[in-house]
């Protein structure tokens, strides 16, 4: 039987029920797709904005002091602001090479060739303080990153073995990344772990 004109109009203007719902069956894979796609693309940007904002280590950084003389594996002498001024690396521990009053420990000296080979004169720095400023000595107390390349000194001593992570309240910035550091090492065998039996004993 033919369907009447206007019938055939009307059901074009307005489609039938089993017609909407199977556009609609249609269109939620579609949606369900866009909306994660959306999603991907915010978590793409997000990652790339943190990335950029923390920084990498190859990126260089404002120097704020210049680098004298490195004392021990631990300590160096810069200059900043015009004044020369001892500093003390913090959140880490390297073997004694040049205390007065302790005989010079196992990879004492082989800890400030390192440090030495990594901070060479004149080479500039950035001098990041935690909450304490200055030790009991007047040493000040800092985080050292070389301005060329962000290289993190104080985490790379731990890394390579030539220092122990150590923690002295209130300045903890980076305990976690130091201990992890310093396990990590350890178990490894790396540096001092190995080559000395009894690490940081006289």
């Amino acid at each position: 039987m033919a369907i009447p004109t206007e019938v055939r109009a009307r059901n074009a203007v307005h489609p039938t029920r089993s017609e909407s719902a199977s556009v609609r069956g249609l269109l939620k894979p579609l949606k369900r797709l866009l909306l994660s796609s959306l999603l991907a693309l915010g978590l793409l940007l997000l990652a790339c904005c943190s990335q950029s904002s923390a920084g990498s280590p190859s990126d260089k950084l404002k120097a704020n002091a210049t680098v004298t003389r490195v004392v021990d594996g631990d300590t160096i002498v810069v200059l900043a602001d015009g004044v020369e001024e001892r500093v003390r690396l913090i959140g880490v521990n390297t073997p004694e090479s040049v205390h007065p009053s302790k005989p010079v420990m196992c990879f004492g000296k082989e800890a400030s060739k390192h440090l030495a080979s990594l901070l060479k004169p004149n080479a500039a720095v950035q001098l990041v303080r935690d909450v304490e400023a200055r030790d009991k000595y007047g040493r000040l107390l800092a985080y050292v990153y070389r301005a060329q390349d962000g290289l993190f000194i104080n985490l790379e001593l731990v890394t390579s073995g030539f220092a122990n992570q150590y923690t002295f309240p209130p300045n903890v910035a980076h305990v976690e990344e130091f201990r992890s550091a310093a396990a990590a090492a350890r178990s490894q065998g790396v540096g001092l772990w190995s080559a000395c039996p009894k690490p940081f004993e006289e």
